[in-house]
């Protein structure tokens, strides 16, 4: 591989990891149009990594590409956010009901420390990493039960559960201390075993982002059995 290749395909990633960070935290909109030429100027590279990072962004669903106009920015239309929060509850839940009671305690632990850490980030006004702190929180769950395909799965879900977050923009920053709180509960449900009320509460806790009647809707009762 030439020097010239290996520099164009580090550009390129590097155009692509911006511009989704960027659409993830909000500053490009969803229906805002972004150009190739006013992107690359911003980024400082050629607009032939910039385009690499658009079509990589499109078969992602993030943009829309109109040849000649642009990139228009997708989002996260409600019906996916409600299907995200069906899918979260399903391997949130079912990753913990596989996890043996040791596990369980050992998770219980490191969360009861990331709640420490996103209590600090809240009081400093640090929305960015409470955002992350909380994304770990949840992925704690799903790696509590050993399954590498549903840890992976989970993972696919990140970049949308990233962008709800932010797109909640200052709700989020009003409902922290709510966030924590039932964070909190979960823990404490996750250290005790009680399966019916860890589903409850992570339930009412991912409907703040999604219709309630989207989430989980009899995973409680299936779930309950599980830890019996």
């Amino acid at each position: 591989m030439t020097a010239d290749r290996s520099e164009s395909i580090s550009a390129s990633e590097r155009a692509y990891q911006v511009i989704r960070d960027q659409i993830l935290d909000g500053t490009h909109a969803p229906d805002t149009m972004l150009g190739e030429a006013s992107l690359a100027a911003d980024l400082g590279v050629s607009r032939t990594p910039v385009r690499v990072a658009l079509a990589r962004l499109q078969d992602e669903g993030w943009i829309v590409i109109y040849p000649k106009r642009g990139a228009l920015v997708q989002g996260v239309g409600e019906r996916t956010v409600a299907e995200l929060a069906d899918a979260r509850f399903v391997l949130e839940t079912t990753a913990v009901d596989s996890a043996s009671d040791e596990l369980r305690q050992r998770l219980a632990e490191r969360l009861e420390r990331s709640v420490d850490e996103q209590r600090a980030a809240f009081a400093d006004g640090d929305v960015r990493r409470f955002i992350d702190l909380t994304l770990r929180f949840h992925r704690g769950f799903v790696e509590a039960g050993g399954n590498t395909v549903l840890l992976e799965l989970y993972d696919q879900l990140s970049d949308r559960h990233r962008f709800v977050l932010f797109a909640s923009g200052d709700r989020l920053l009003t409902r922290c201390a709510e966030i924590i709180a039932e964070h909190e509960q979960l823990t404490e449900h996750l250290r005790t075993g009680n399966a019916a009320e860890f589903a409850r509460t992570l339930r009412g806790h991912i409907a703040e982002n999604a219709p309630p009647s989207a989430v989980g809707r009899e995973m409680t009762e299936i779930n309950s059995s599980l830890w019996d």
